[in-house]
Order: C-alpha cells, then sequence, then structure tokens
C-alpha cells in the first residue's frame, strides 16, 4: 500500500511538471521567446490520440486566439476622440452660424434706428419751421392788429397817406383786421371811409384783391 502511493504521488506530480511545463511553453511562445511548436508539435500529436488526454489539448495555434492589445485601445480611444470633434466642429460651424445671423441682425437693427434718428431729424426741422411759422405769423398778425387799431384812432387822412405807402396785401391785412375789431366792438368799420380817399384805381384794385382772397392774412 505504501508503494502504491508513492507511485500514485509521482505520477500526480509528474503531471502537473507536464502540464506547468506546457504552460511555460506555450506563454514563451506568445511572447516570442521560443517557437512551441517544433518542440510540442510531436508529443502534441501522440497525446491526442489519448481519449482523456487528447481533449485537454487544445487544436491550433495559441497565438491565433484573439487577444485585446494596447493598440485595440488607442484605435478605440482615437475614435472616440474623433466623434468627440466632429460633433465639436459641427457645434462650432452651428455657434459661427448664429453669430453670423446675429451680427446680420444688428447690422439691421443699426441701419433702422439710423432711418429713424433721420426721420426724427426730419420731422424736429419741420416742426421746428412750423413753430417759426407760427412765431412769424403771430408777430405779423399782432402787428396787423396794432396798425388797425392805431389808424382806427389816428385822423383819417393820415392814415390814408400811411396805407398809400403799404404794400397791397398789407393793406388788404389792415382792412380786414379793422373790420374784425369794429365787429368785435359792434361800430361801424371805417374802412368804406378810407377806400373813398384813396385813389380810385388803388381802391378798385384793393377791394377787388379783398374779394378774390378774403383769407390771405390766415
Amino acid at each position: 500500500m505504501t508503494n502504491g502511493r508513492i507511485i500514485g504521488r509521482i505520477v500526480v506530480l509528474l503531471f502537473l511538471i507536464l502540464i506547468l511545463t506546457g504552460a511555460g511553453l506555450l506563454w514563451f511562445d506568445y511572447l516570442n521567446v521560443i517557437d512551441a511548436r517544433s518542440v510540442t508539435g510531436p508529443a502534441a500529436h501522440a497525446l491526442r490520440g489519448v481519449p482523456l488526454i487528447g481533449r485537454m489539448i487544445p487544436s491550433g495555434d495559441p497565438r491565433a486566439q484573439p487577444f485585446p492589445h494596447d493598440e485595440d485601445f488607442i484605435n478605440l480611444d482615437a475614435e472616440r476622440l474623433a466623434v468627440r470633434m466632429e460633433a465639436l466642429e459641427l457645434r462650432n460651424m452651428e455657434l459661427q452660424r448664429m453669430e453670423q445671423d446675429i451680427e446680420g441682425r444688428w447690422l439691421q437693427i443699426e441701419q433702422i434706428v439710423q432711418e429713424l434718428d433721420l426721420r426724427q431729424n426730419a420731422l424736429d426741422e419741420q416742426a421746428n419751421s412750423f413753430n417759426a411759422l407760427l412765431t412769424d405769423a403771430e408777430i405779423r398778425a399782432r402787428t396787423v392788429e396794432r396798425n388797425a387799431i392805431n389808424m382806427t384812432n389816428m385822423p383819417p387822412q393820415r392814415a390814408v397817406g400811411i396805407l398809400q405807402a403799404m404794400d397791397d396785401q398789407d393793406v388788404i391785412d389792415v382792412f380786414r383786421k379793422t373790420d374784425e375789431l369794429a365787429e368785435a366792438g359792434g361800430t361801424m368799420s371805417i374802412v368804406p371811409f378810407w377806400l373813398s380817399l384813396m385813389e380810385p384805381q388803388r381802391a378798385a384794385d384793393l377791394s377787388r384783391k379783398m374779394v378774390a382772397r378774403p383769407f390771405a392774412l390766415n
């Protein structure tokens, strides 16, 4: 019994040694240190004939089995980086397009603002001109009213002498204002008497113009 156990242990140890040796050969062969096929080829071919051991021996070249390398990981990272770079490029192009759109709209807004400023300046000029015309008209109206009051209060001959030296439109304005003041005061207007004291031709011309343009002062 003792000898049988010793022989069994020896067989197991030899079997383990063979396994470790085969594994070492395969590893060195994978590392390209040695060519294990020239060493293990005949033995493996012989052992494949044994039913139990043949199933344990892999067929083919173990170096042909796929094994991930560092290059595979590098290529995968490169692909991911390329995808991210492409996405960033697309985002950058989109941002550039949006920036161009904003710049275009900003230019349009600036152009509209300039046009509005020009229109506002034109309106201001028109308002200033209109105010100036109103001021001139008010000044003229007050002047005409003052002349009408002064001439009404002076002797008719003197008033007619002053009227004779004035332009037709100025005389017509004084006549109208004199008529308005007389009507407002409930008195007779002195304008017909002034016309009777003027030269007939001048009086006729003034009367005709007053009828043709009854609202010249306004």
